[in-house]
């Protein structure tokens, strides 16, 4: 008879996912830092790439904590996530949507994060991991600071968007006025 799961092989299951995550996030932060177009979208790509290597780390410590050796389980929604990302930067490369598409990928990355790291916190804190409880409340404070910088960023980088920066003329079919 197989044994019978419990939260704490939810919780460790779930900790191997997110490290292959993150990893995998820092990857895809360097890539669309170097495709994006707006400064504020670079740096703010740049930053959170640094970032994750840091949560990357908390996340060796949490490991440790729970007295489990770091390993990687290969994130399906995370490589969708990439793929998704990767085949937009494709599509829209060079357009006046670019950024946007861009910043839209990243706040994928970011709500998946949020969610991945709300749920862990709640169950390190259930198993008694005080200390891990906090190591991963930091990582989703930061996922929530920058999932409202791109937010704000993305305010400005949609409306360039919109209006065709760049182009002779605004996009047919818009109902603009004067369109």
């Amino acid at each position: 008879m197989a044994k019978q799961k419990t939260l704490q092989d939810a919780f460790y299951e779930t900790l191997k996912d997110v490290y292959y995550a993150e990893k995998q996030s820092v990857k895809a932060l360097k890539k669309s830092a170097k495709a994006a177009e707006h400064d504020a979208l670079r740096q703010a790509f740049e930053t959170h790439a640094e970032e994750s290597a840091q949560q990357v780390e908390r996340l060796t410590q949490v490991f440790e904590i729970i007295g489990k050796p770091a390993r990687a389980k290969t994130c399906e929604a995370m490589q969708g996530i990439v793929s998704e990302m990767e085949e937009d930067l494709d599509d829209f490369a060079g357009s006046p949507a670019a950024d946007a598409v861009l910043a839209a990928c990243a706040q994928a990355v970011e709500h998946y994060e949020i969610a991945r790291y709300g749920t862990l916190k709640t169950w390190a804190a259930q198993l008694g991991y005080a200390d891990a409880a906090k190591l991963l409340d930091e990582t989703l404070q930061e996922e929530k600071t920058t999932d409202a910088l791109l937010s704000r960023i993305a305010g400005t980088i949609n409306a360039a968007a919109d209006a065709g920066e760049g182009e002779a003329e605004p996009a047919k079919g818009k109902g603009k006025k004067g369109a």
